[in-house]
C-alpha cells in the first residue's frame, strides 16, 4: 500500500504528474529518468540520505512513477513514497561502487522489461548526480533508444509552487527567522564561530511552533572582514572580533523546503562606506521587490536593484537571485530562472526566489537578502519578517 508518510496529498502528486507529462510530450519524451534527489522527492515523495549512490524516479505516461535505487534503501522508499509498493524497484548491492559492473545495467534491464528499449528516454545530463559512466552505460546497454537531454525539465515544472508547497516554505521561513534572531542576540566579540554555528544548528533543528527543522541543503555561511569579500566561505574556530563585519547566510528547512536569507552584523562602529553601501543595497532590494510582480520579467528585478546601486556609485555584476523551494545538498537553488538583466522569463504567481544582491568588495562583504513569493497582484512578499538593515553591536 502507499506510504502514509509522504509529505503531500495524492492530489498534489497527481497535479505534478500532469504538469510533468505535458512537458515530456512537448519534448517528445516517452520515458523520463531523473537522478536529482530534489526531483525524485518532488515526483515520488522519497526522502533519504542515499543520494551518494545511484537512484532515481522513472516517469511514464500511462502508469505511476517508479522509484529505483539500491536494495538497501528499498524500505526507505516504501516508507516515504506516495505510490504503491509495486512501484518500488531496486538493484542488488553488488552494483554499489563496483569496478566491474554499474547500477545502470540494472536500470537498462528494467527499461527493456517495461518495453522502452527503443523509445525516447529523457535524462538529466547536466546534473550533480548523473555521472559520465551512468550515461555511457545506458548508451551501451540501450543502443536502440534515443537518449534525450532532459536537464532541468522537472526543475522548470517546479517553478510555480502549489499552496501546499508555499505552506511548507512559510514554516521554513519561521525557522529562518528564529535562527537569525538567535545569531544577532548571541554574536559578540570573543565568541568562537564554531560555537555560534552549534547554536545555529540547534535552532534550525528544534524548529518553531511545531514545525520541526530539517538539515538545509547549504551549510551556514558566515565569513568576516576580508573573508567576507568571498561569498561562499563557511566557518572556522576563530573568534568574532570588534571592528569587523560578518554576514550570515542561513536557511530554515521544513520537509526539505527552504527559506534562505542573509543579514550583516558589524561589531563596533561601521565605516561610512559600508553604511552607504548598506543603504543603497536596501533601497535596491526594496525597488526589486516592487518590480518582482506577476507579468514582469526576471530581468526587471535585476534592473530595478542595479539602478539604485548605480546611483550610489556601485556597479554590481552578475545575477541577484534564483528560484528556491525543495532541495538537497549541495544547493538550495532550482537552477532555472535568474534575476539578471537578460533573463526574460515572465514572473508568475506562486514562484519563489532567494533575492540575494550581496556586495563583495575588495576587503569586506555585505549581504541583505530575502526569500520572496510572487503574488497574484502587487509586489512580491518577503516571507521572513526581519529588520532590513545593517546590524551594529558594540
Amino acid at each position: 500500500m502507499a506510504s502514509q508518510n509522504a509529505p503531500f496529498s495524492s492530489e498534489e502528486y497527481w497535479r505534478r504528474l500532469k504538469v510533468l507529462r505535458t512537458a515530456m510530450m512537448d519534448k517528445n519524451i516517452e520515458l523520463l529518468f531523473v537522478e536529482d534527489p530534489s526531483n525524485i522527492a518532488w515526483i515520488t515523495g522519497y526522502d533519504g540520505w542515499s543520494f551518494y549512490t545511484h537512484q532515481g524516479a522513472i516517469v511514464f505516461h500511462d502508469r505511476n512513477p517508479a522509484w529505483w535505487g539500491r536494495e538497501q534503501d528499498k524500505n526507505g522508499a516504501l516508507r516515504t513514497v506516495w505510490m504503491a509498493d509495486d512501484d518500488v524497484t531496486y538493484y542488488p548491492d553488488h552494483f554499489v561502487q563496483s569496478t566491474t559492473c554499474h547500477p545502470m545495467e540494472d536500470l537498462a534491464d528494467k527499461i527493456r522489461e517495461w518495453g522502452y528499449e527503443s523509445k525516447s528516454i529523457g535524462l538529466e545530463m547536466e546534473n550533480y548526480y548523473f555521472t559520465v559512466n551512468a550515461f555511457l552505460t545506458l548508451q551501451k546497454e540501450l543502443p536502440k533508444a534515443k537518449l534525450v537531454d532532459a536537464t532541468s525539465l522537472v526543475n522548470w515544472c517546479r517553478a510555480v509552487k502549489s499552496d501546499e508547497e508555499i505552506a511548507f516554505m512559510r514554516k521554513a521561513a519561521c525557522i529562518s527567522q528564529k535562527i537569525m534572531t538567535g545569531i544577532i542576540e548571541r554574536a559578540k566579540p570573543g565568541l568562537r564561530k564554531n560555537e555560534l554555528v552549534g547554536e545555529i544548528y540547534r535552532d534550525a533543528m528544534v524548529g518553531v511552533n511545531g514545525a520541526w527543522g530539517d538539515y538545509p541543503a547549504i551549510v551556514p555561511l558566515l565569513p568576516s572582514s576580508r573573508d567576507a569579500s568571498a561569498p561562499h566561505l563557511t566557518w572556522d574556530g576563530r573568534e568574532l572580533r570588534r571592528g569587523e563585519a560578518t554576514f550570515f547566510e542561513i536557511s530554515g528547512c521544513y520537509r526539505r523546503y527552504h527559506a534562505p536569507f542573509c543579514r550583516t552584523l558589524f561589531l563596533g562602529n561601521p565605516p561610512q562606506d559600508m553604511q552607504d553601501a548598506s543603504k543603497a543595497l536596501i533601497d535596491g532590494l526594496e525597488a526589486g521587490l516592487k518590480a518582482a510582480k506577476a507579468g514582469n520579467v526576471a530581468g526587471d528585478v535585476a534592473r530595478a536593484l542595479k539602478a539604485e546601486l548605480k546611483m550610489a556609485g556601485i556597479d554590481r555584476e552578475g545575477r541577484v537571485g534564483y528560484p528556491i523551494g525543495l532541495s538537497y545538498p549541495p544547493d538550495w537553488g532550482e537552477r532555472t530562472i535568474s534575476f539578471r538583466e537578460e533573463d526574460e522569463t515572465v514572473l508568475e504567481p506562486g514562484m519563489t526566489f532567494h533575492f540575494m544582491p550581496g556586495l563583495w568588495m575588495d576587503d569586506w562583504g555585505l549581504e541583505t537578502t530575502e526569500t520572496i513569493l510572487i503574488k497574484e497582484n502587487g509586489p512580491a512578499e518577503a516571507l521572513i519578517d526581519f529588520p532590513r538593515k545593517l546590524f551594529v553591536k558594540s
